[in-house]
């Protein structure tokens, strides 16, 4: 055990001193403080401009369409073209998407039909960005780094998002959704300048001999569905998707139509969400020096069903949060053995498109979700939904308990 503590701390303390990966942190931390902004402030001005909760579903569920759309294109452009460049292309992409909302809220002319577009370009570009920076990790630290370095990243982003929504609620209280969607305008070109002083290892990133983009795709589809240590999970994050998208497709609604949140209530629900994340980076590497990561993952989904069942009863706004918090500390443990296992078992050279082919299979029941969850609250008992996303995943834990995967990493 004091070999294992040393070899973590050389770990960290290795990390401290990469500037590269601290690079990447530091954009990571900026932009994950300016996407607060945006999640909170844009479904409350989808909210403000059409009283629909079918109309912020839908908007949701265009934020996820470029999984599907464009996922395994993404990929293949990640493995085929230098990842710093294709980071910088990203990033400003996502800042002029942001800058067009800000430019037309401030002349006034902003339309539900401009967020869709606007808002679909953002996450194409935000989602080729992730995708890269999910592939380049492994390029500038080793393999014992990695669980650690997600933690770290993700320990960050969570604090970021603990204080981001209620100062997001609070922005909108105080001023306007232009001035908080100005603060992500300023977090993207930000997270631009971070990546114009990364540095990608050249030696890392051989030319490789160039092939059709199908026999790319082909090449990320064999590799995902060979991997039978990562498919598992992945099969099991499509319906966990599916169970997730019922609830965030209705949430804001639910909380604004039906209990009456305030903006700045909103924001704080989200902050006592975001202090679940918090929990689960800060434990994740101690309970995997103990557990296997199959277990880990597949007890996870215990505090999913607690988490979404709390929901059905939860009668105000903080309370809601409670049961975020609850799902959030699982989903922030299992992502990060998920992601440390996908970049641990796939070839760096694969990295992209074996990334981009899960993340596509992932998110292909969102929309649907998204939008049977937008159509159910038009007419139906908002609850009803919540219990279904219990059973869900009640099944999925029953499935994983009983599969080789608990005990195969």
């Amino acid at each position: 055990m004091p070999m294992e503590a040393a070899k973590s701390k050389d770990n960290i303390l290795t990390l401290w001193r990469n500037k590269n990966f601290l690079l990447l942190w530091g954009g990571n931390i900026i932009s994950s403080f300016g996407s607060q902004m945006y999640t909170i402030a844009i479904p409350l001005l989808i909210y403000e401009i059409s009283q629909s909760a079918l109309a912020m579903s839908s908007m949701r569920a265009i934020e996820f369409f470029p999984n599907i759309f464009i996922g395994m294109l993404a990929g293949v452009l990640v493995d085929r073209f230098n990842r710093k460049k294709m980071m910088q292309l990203t990033s400003f992409i996502q800042f002029t998407s942001v800058f067009g909302i800000v430019l037309l809220l401030l002349t006034n002319s902003l339309q539900l039909w401009h967020l869709y577009i606007l808002g679909f370009i953002l996450s194409c570009a935000g989602y080729t960005f992730g995708n890269a920076h999910h592939s380049v990790i492994p390029q500038i630290i080793s393999k014992e780094q990695l669980t650690s370095a997600n933690a770290k990243l993700s320990f960050v982003s969570t604090l970021i998002q603990t204080a981001g929504p209620g100062l997001a609620g609070a922005f909108l209280v105080a001023f306007s959704y232009t001035a908080t969607l100005s603060i992500y305008l300023l977090c993207l070109f930000i997270l631009f300048l971070c990546v114009q002083f990364f540095k990608l290892p050249v030696s890392e990133r051989e030319i490789r001999e160039k092939t059709s983009i199908w026999h790319d795709m082909k090449e990320g589809i064999d590799e995902l569905f060979r991997n039978k240590t990562l498919l598992t999970p992945t099969i099991t994050v499509l319906f966990i998707n599916f169970a997730s998208s019922l609830v965030i497709g209705v949430l804001i609604f639910y909380v604004t139509d039906k209990l009456g949140a305030t903006e700045a209530q909103i924001g704080l629900m989200f902050t006592i969400s975001a202090v679940g994340g918090l929990l689960g980076a800060a434990v994740v590497s101690k309970i995997r020096a103990r557990f296997g990561r199959g277990n880990i993952y597949t007890f996870c989904l215990l505090f999913d069903i607690v988490g979404v069942s709390y929901l059905i009863f939860a009668p105000t706004w903080w309370a809601i949060g409670i049961a975020l918090a609850i799902r959030t500390f699982s989903t922030t443990i299992s992502n990060i053995v998920y992601f440390t296992i996908r970049q641990e078992f796939t070839p760096n050279h694969l990295l992209g498109r074996v990334t981009g082919t899960s993340s596509m299979l992932m998110k292909l029941t969102l929309p649907f979700g998204l939008f049977i969850s937008g159509l159910w609250a038009e007419w139906l008992p908002i609850p009803i939904l919540f219990a279904i996303s219990a059973g869900i995943f009640s099944l999925l834990f029953i499935r994983l308990y009983f599969h080789p995967f608990r005990n195969l990493v």
